[in-house]
């Protein structure tokens, strides 16, 4: 891989490259990406939909779409301080084509903004409960009925994948979805593989897959204009370990935050594990005056949060050999030097918060609203596609959008297309429709 490379600023559609040398710094190309993300009705969805605890009350508590614009501001920074590292260690990349610390900065933010665009309600758990459908469920009857790679899309229904589609998927009147640069693309894609072969190894890019059967050749095409291919295997693009090291950072440390404030996490007991990681950088005077737990709390993760991203950064730099040859294996975060106190903070967290009766109890309703609509849904538009609805499917077909259109060419792209279009809906109005059309 080459930097040169790895910035492209083409979108869908182009006929030539777009020259970085050529761009309107008042509007630039990697920063309307962002622009177009922010105003995507998928990405307004995101503020009602769960974080970590679904169907709050508290103002405290993040949703999708703050944890989202945290991420890309902490991307940002990420994405600048090592854009500029990288443009000292190859100044061509400024002098002659005129490339900025910015452009990795907006690169980097913009991916961040989107990286959950496509997960569905209620958390991971929403992922697990359309998986469980296909698996598991009444779904298991399209098992001998779809190509392997094709039902198993659909068993291991992913948010990433998703997300690649809401971005890159055509629709009547807009030709290649958002059209964001292909740069952004590639740094959203965590996972550059399909669902099958499932070939498990050691390398974080191998965690899961990032795109449905219907967005290969879509992807295809990104990975090469950004030269990831390499022996045949797509590699993970550079900038995406810092838009992973962004998520890592915020879930780290807000999530923590969001157990402090509902009270499920002491004060105390909290504070002293943040102090821990930021002890070397603490003003112990300042510290002192600070009246309020929310004024002390929002000291530690500020400095918590900047150790994190410095910390990042070296990392990034230090290992950019490797991660440009496709062989650095690992999250940016597990080579951090904070790694031990990381892993203290997340293990009071799935303690006290992602294993608490309230949020287990809500993923159960989550789970039985998803497995409803899928029930309702999938079965109305496998008819229509197969010429047998009747009377209730059609009903039922009315409640979805013009613009989400289940019925696709094939049985898996209608089933694809149902899973995604339930994806969509916020925590809110998933459970409504479930409570409207499963007589509970």
């Amino acid at each position: 891989m080459n930097w040169e490379s790895l910035l492209s600023l083409r979108r869908f559609g182009d006929k030539s490259k777009r020259l970085r040398i050529e761009q309107n710094d008042l509007r630039l190309g990697f920063e309307v990406d962002y622009d177009r993300i922010v105003f995507s009705n998928e990405f307004r969805s995101l503020q009602d939909k769960t974080q970590v605890i679904p169907f709050s009350n508290t103002d405290f508590v993040h949703t999708r779409l703050t944890h989202s614009l945290e991420v890309s501001v902490v991307g940002r920074s990420i994405g600048r301080m090592a854009g500029q590292a990288i443009l000292d260690k190859y100044p061509n990349l400024k002098d002659s084509l005129g490339y900025q610390a910015n452009d990795f900065g907006a690169i980097t933010a913009a991916a961040s903004l989107a990286h959950d665009i496509g997960n569905p309600p209620f958390g991971h758990s929403g992922e697990k409960a359309i998986g469980n459908y296909f698996k598991s469920g009444k779904g298991e009857i399209y098992r001998t009925k779809l190509k392997p790679e094709e039902y198993q899309d659909l068993c291991d229904f992913e948010g990433n994948a998703n997300g690649l589609k809401i971005l890159t998927e055509s629709k009547p009147g807009t030709k290649g979805g958002l059209r964001l640069s292909y740069s952004t693309l590639g740094t959203f894609v965590k996972y550059p593989k399909a669902s099958l072969p499932i070939k498990p190894t050691s390398h974080v890019a191998d965690k899961k897959y990032g795109f449905f059967q219907t967005q290969k050749t879509t992807y295809k095409e990104v990975a090469e204009e950004l030269s990831l291919v390499k022996n045949s295997k797509i590699l993970r693009h550079p900038l995406t370990y810092l838009v992973e090291a962004a998520d890592d950072i915020c879930y780290t440390i807000i999530d923590f935050e969001d157990g402090i404030n509902l009270g499920w996490i002491s004060e105390d007991y909290a504070l002293e594990y943040l102090i821990n990681l930021v002890r070397d950088f603490i003003d112990s005077k300042k510290y002192a005056k600070l009246t309020y737990k929310t004024q002390r709390l929002s000291y530690l993760r500020s400095l918590a949060i900047n150790s994190l991203i410095q910390d990042a950064v070296k990392i990034f730099i230090k290992n950019e050999s490797k991660i440009l040859s496709g062989d650095f294996g690992v999250s940016l975060m597990e080579k951090s030097k904070y790694k031990a106190q990381i892993e203290d903070i997340i293990k009071v967290s799935i303690n006290k918060v992602y294993n608490s009766k309230e949020v287990i109890k809500k993923e159960v309703v989550g789970h039985r609203a998803i497995t409803i609509l899928l029930e309702n849904f999938s079965k109305a538009a496998v008819n229509s596609f197969e010429g047998k609805v009747n009377t209730y499917d059609k009903l039922i077909l009315s409640l979805v959008p013009e613009e989400n259109r289940l019925i696709g060419n094939t049985l898996y792209e209608t089933l694809l297309n149902v899973c995604c279009f339930i994806a969509s809906l916020s925590d809110s109005k998933a459970l409504n429709i479930a409570r409207d059309i499963g007589g509970k």
